[in-house]
């Protein structure tokens, strides 16, 4: 019996709008209706489980890629840090670089809005569209604190705070390769689990949604084989792999296709919500 669901958000649990819908929000009250959990599994950044547009919903929160955990009432129950020396060392190295520093209150930027939100817009007509979408229902009025992110941060104002994960996006092929570079000479520190290519997502090594979503369940007293994951890209791959032994992890068709390679199952598509479907079957026993 499954007793505690996880899931991705963009491209797995959400729709085409990237938002929670009707369908999201009935599905995860059926599931805790019948007595299971119900954990987001993300690379966003939550505050407070609410965020985002979940509301008063049911949620325990393992995002920020598994280096932040919240109980569905709210209560931080893990913030896993990265090394200071690290990230004082990756400031230094890329001064330039538009990385974003997640704190316990706040996310940190080293450049300005402008020059943050430049990089979301620098690609094709299609990534275009599909980033204008995205970004608006998460930035849209009420999805989260107004203050979550500051720009134009200092490397002193940023070192003055815990920072649990570093976020970049570029399309400087340079930069993309000296990064890359830095972060895999570093990998017995910090791992990069980015959710595609154009992205970097850093967090302490050994610390991914997978790992989050075990230590979560651990919490409340459930097994690994009573957990079912879902997901669709880069940063859910360990996720997937770490469950897929067990035969519950699952990727809808449009995953990557790292991430159908990592799953026990490829199911529908999350534009007509495969998985709030796949997991209300599952918690009533009539999954195939």
């Amino acid at each position: 019996m499954i007793r505690l669901f996880a899931s991705d958000l963009d491209g797995t649990l959400l729709g085409a709008t990237h938002s929670v819908t009707c369908p999201v929000a009935a599905s995860i009250r059926r599931v805790v209706d019948a007595g299971a959990r119900f954990a987001i599994a993300t690379g966003r950044t939550f505050r407070r489980p609410g965020d985002f547009g979940f509301g008063d919903l049911p949620c325990d929160v393992v995002c920020a890629n598994g280096s932040i955990v919240l109980s569905r009432e709210g209560e931080l129950l893990r913030f896993a840090t990265l090394d200071p020396a690290f990230v004082e060392e990756a400031l230094a190295a890329f001064p330039e670089a538009p990385f974003l520093c997640i704190g316990r209150r706040h996310s940190y930027v080293c450049t300005s809005r402008e020059a943050y939100d430049a990089e979301y817009v620098a690609h094709g007509l299609v990534t275009r569209v599909k980033d204008y979408v995205r970004l608006r229902a998460m930035h849209a009025p009420g999805m989260r604190a107004a203050d979550e992110m500051l720009y134009d941060q200092t490397p002193s104002a940023i070192l003055e705070n815990e920072i649990c994960k570093i976020n970049c996006r570029t399309t400087d092929s340079g930069l993309i390769r000296e990064l890359n570079a830095f972060f895999a000479e570093r990998s017995d520190k910090v791992v990069n689990a980015p959710f595609n290519p154009s992205m970097f997502e850093v967090t302490r090594a050994g610390v991914d949604k997978g790992e989050a979503i075990a230590w979560l369940a651990a919490n409340y007293g459930i097994g690994e084989d009573e957990v079912a994951v879902y997901g669709d890209g880069g940063n859910d791959i360990a996720m997937l792999e770490r469950f897929a032994p067990l035969g519950h992890a699952y990727a809808p068709h449009g995953a990557c296709d790292d991430a159908k390679r990592a799953a026990s199952e490829v199911i529908g598509s999350n534009v007509l919500y495969a998985v709030p479907r796949h997991m209300v079957r599952t918690v009533h026993g009539s999954a195939k």
